[in-house]
């Protein structure tokens, strides 16, 4: 198992893989450095060999496959994930490492958003993006995480070794981000400088098509986390509308006692009657989603266990 592993998903990054893998290593001297190639067709994996990294491949393309052979394959007790686009400076990463090794924490963020961020970036709608996704977790969850979307990060080796990953692409850090707020895993903030990618290097993110599936992913996750909340909210969506369009026959009902539009009164039984369905299923998914809750908390019980033990062999 290593101390420390420095974690990089590339994907044609020849231009800058190489000032990462060396600024990683200045930064962080006992790390191992390892470089995760998802089918670069340039000379990535070359420059990040002659850098000196680790070189392994990942071949199912997109960021989530990416991590997920990462956390799978690599054993260390903290672990540090950045871009390989070199627009994260790594000097912030020894804080970032302190605070897993000795404060406990699970997931330290590197928030580029609290510094240099707005500045750099050259593009308004990703500002948008990052302001509407921070804001829209945060009062899903009722948490206070600074910077959503930001690929520079650092775990545990409990998150690593108890997080689902179920993304395939970019949405993967919303995904992260929202494991750890739910399982109550402690997340610290580290304010880093942000500088845009250097000339001739290229975002692999698409604003629009990225943009909405993250937001399909928050209400996919909340929908999963938090299925009281979100199905009653849904039941009384549903309830207002059988009301709106019940009341005018209820009045006509009481001038005239007849039921002239039997069809209309149909239509809001059934929507009431959803409605009423959609109360109960939020409660029998909230009663088996704090089940789960309680079989991650044995599960991270047995990871410590397990870990205390190989560390006395």
């Amino acid at each position: 198992m290593d101390k420390i592993a420095v974690l990089i998903p590339c994907y044609n990054e020849e231009k800058t893989i190489g000032k990462v893998v060396r600024d990683a290593k200045a930064a962080l001297p006992e790390a191992t450095i390892y470089v995760y190639n998802n089918n670069s067709k340039d000379r990535t994996v070359e420059v990040a060999k002659e850098a000196g990294a680790i070189v392994r491949n990942e071949y199912m393309q997109g960021k989530g496959n990416v991590i997920r052979r990462m956390f799978r394959e690599i054993d260390a007790l903290v672990y540090v994930m950045v871009d390989g686009d070199d627009t994260y400076p790594m000097d912030a990463a020894p804080e970032m490492v302190d605070k897993v090794l000795n404060h406990n924490a699970d997931m330290v963020v590197g928030d580029r958003l609290s510094s240099t961020y707005y500045q750099e970036n050259k593009r308004p709608f990703h500002n948008f993006g990052n302001n509407l996704v921070r804001g829209t977790i945060n009062r899903l969850f009722h948490s206070d995480v600074r910077d959503i979307m930001t690929g520079f990060r650092a775990f545990s080796y409990a998150f690593v070794k108890t997080f689902p990953v179920l993304s395939k692409g970019f949405e993967i850090e919303t995904e992260m981000t929202i494991h750890a707020v739910y399982n109550n895993m402690q997340i610290d903030n580290v304010i880093i400088d942000y500088r845009d990618r250097p000339e001739g290097s290229v975002s692999k993110l698409n604003t629009y098509a990225d943009g909405f599936k993250v937001l399909r992913t928050i209400m996919r996750l909340y929908r999963s986390y938090k299925p009281f909340r979100f199905f009653f909210a849904f039941a009384c969506l549903l309830a207002l509308v059988s009301i709106i369009f019940f009341i005018p026959i209820l009045q006509e009902y009481w001038e005239t006692h007849l039921v002239p539009r039997f069809p209309t009164l149909i239509v809001c039984c059934f929507i009431m009657l959803a409605a009423v369905q959609s109360f109960f299923a939020g409660v029998i998914l909230s009663t088996m989603a704090l089940a789960d809750r309680r079989q991650f908390e044995m599960q991270l019980n047995m990871l410590h266990r397990h870990r205390e033990n190989d560390r006395n062999v």
